[in-house]
């Protein structure tokens, strides 16, 4: 069985005494193998459960890694025979835990620590080192809004961040020089927006985790209406499920997946022509069905396969997408540290 020629799935350590990254080669099949582990220069938190869409980032050949514990983002290089550290540059901020990317843009969610959260902007180069943009720090709706993840929408010309406490969706528009405008907020459809994705013709698509209730989870829709705002297109889709965490869209735009904390599943969404959301399968996969810990997902970069980490169990899973959306299991590879966090893939 041939093996891609460089790692394709990553996901970090968060490791308080040396952050590293975990690298995994992917099989013809979808099958993953371990390639080793990358020292980021960098330290996590060294607790579990880091709040971790988008810490581990791909762009092109370039990871980037959020190192939450010293306030500071590696940029990595993914070559055949593995990473190499090219960069590391504070963060501009404290506690970065999500990371977006833009034709070379680069912003980064600060959760503050014991402060206010923000975001903050820096120029990848072709090289990939990371260049601060002067006076690019923008701050979050509120100073309690406890960011969940940013990310550009597909144009580029707006960030968004979902902000957790606040139950908002703070937006900011893009100026042409890298810089932001200051957030235009909107409460969320539902409560404790948390991780989400785009469609290429720009359709968002949040998990709701209402405070981790039991039986709760949701997702929303939206349209980015370049005031920038969302404008809802469907409001708080259950899907029977528990602690809803991140969300994959898939690469036709007609499916999405999000990943349930509480229990260990999965759920697919169908996605309208219009943006709307319907529930396609409240169980779509599983990892350990009924426990806790699944978390980071990632799609790879053809949209044939769905990863997603299941930090409890140490384990990054894999699916083969169907062209309806279904997923066929691909097993597992193990022996991830307990702080596991993030999940990237090419």
């Amino acid at each position: 069985m041939s093996k891609s020629t460089s790692p394709a799935v990553f996901t970090q350590a968060n490791d308080a005494t040396g952050n590293t990254v975990a690298a995994f080669t992917r099989a013809e099949d979808g099958s993953l193998s371990p390639a080793g582990t990358f020292p980021t220069g960098g330290v996590g938190t060294g607790t579990p459960h880091l709040p971790s869409q988008g810490s581990v980032v791909a762009a092109s050949r370039h990871l980037l890694v959020a190192n939450a514990g010293s306030d500071d983002v590696s940029v990595l290089s993914v070559g055949s025979d593995g990473l190499t550290l090219v960069d590391r540059q504070p963060s501009g901020g404290a506690t970065p835990r999500s990371i977006a990317v833009h034709d070379g843009l680069v912003y980064v969610l600060n959760a503050g620590g014991d402060g206010p959260g923000s975001v903050a902007g820096f120029r990848l180069t072709a090289d990939g080192h990371l260049d601060a943009i002067p006076g690019s720090t923008r701050p979050l709706s509120a100073s309690d809004a406890d960011g969940a993840q940013v990310s550009f929408d597909p144009s580029g010309l707006t960030l968004v961040v979902t902000e957790r406490v606040t139950d908002r969706i703070s937006t900011y528009a893009v100026r042409e020089e890298g810089t932001l405008d200051d957030p235009v907020a909107q409460a969320s459809s539902g409560a404790t927006p948390y991780g989400f994705d785009f469609t290429q013709d720009g359709v968002l698509v949040v998990t709701e985790a209402f405070g981790g209730q039991v039986g709760a989870a949701a997702a929303s829709s939206y349209r980015v209406n370049g005031k920038p705002g969302v404008e809802p297109v469907s409001a708080s889709v259950p899907n029977t499920r528990s602690e809803v965490c991140w969300a994959v869209v898939g690469k036709d735009g007609r499916h999405a997946w999000v990943t349930n904390f509480g229990d260990g599943t999965i759920s697919s969404y169908a996605i309208g022509a219009d943006g709307s959301l319907s529930l396609q399968d409240a169980i779509a996969a599983t990892t350990h069905l009924g426990e806790k810990g699944l978390r980071d997902a990632a799609l790879s970069g053809d949209g044939a396969f769905l990863y997603a980490l299941d930090a409890d169990a140490r384990q990054v899973f894999g699916w083969a997408v169907g062209e309806d959306g279904g997923l066929e299991p691909l097993g597992a590879v193990d022996g991830l540290p307990e702080t596991v966090a993030g999940l990237a893939a090419l």
